[in-house]
């Protein structure tokens, strides 16, 4: 692994991120978390789907393609390239991460909280799995 590639870098903070919010929605059912374990599964997530979309932008960048940088140019560009899957649960997770920081209403935190488990959480361990076989190709060293 060449230590100077960006992408593999990010890689492994996200694998960590991504790994410890694995962890808590296998390890919990959704409807036994407390107050204070829901705003952690929300702050979790927040900072689990900013490297995302970053580790998807250095990759993209290290592919040689262009596109627009930013969550939105990343995360097209990324679905297009095969890197992720479900171009619309991605957009999804992106609003979402979006609004939880304006949102105060606990009924709107927990119907987003619940999406973290059922789609947002799948969603960034099938690109975690990707990523992890792609660091062990040479082709992306």
């Amino acid at each position: 692994m060449a230590a100077d590639t960006r992408w593999i870098q990010r890689y492994a903070n996200y694998h960590k991120a991504c790994g410890l919010l694995i962890q808590l929605t296998e390890e919990r059912d959704f409807d036994s978390l407390s107050k204070l374990e829901t705003e952690g599964l929300v702050q979790r997530f927040e900072y689990t789907f900013e490297l995302a979309w970053k580790v998807l932008q250095d990759i993209l960048l290290f592919s040689g393609y262009e596109f627009a940088p930013g969550p939105n140019g990343s995360i097209k560009t990324a679905f297009e390239a095969g890197f992720i899957t479900n171009h619309d649960g991605w957009r999804l997770m992106q609003k979402s991460r979006n609004i939880f920081t304006h949102v105060y209403d606990e009924n709107e935190i927990l119907v987003m909280a619940r999406n973290i488990y059922n789609e947002f959480a799948p969603l960034l361990q099938a690109l975690d799995t990707k990523l992890e076989t792609l660091s062990h190709n040479p082709d992306y060293q």
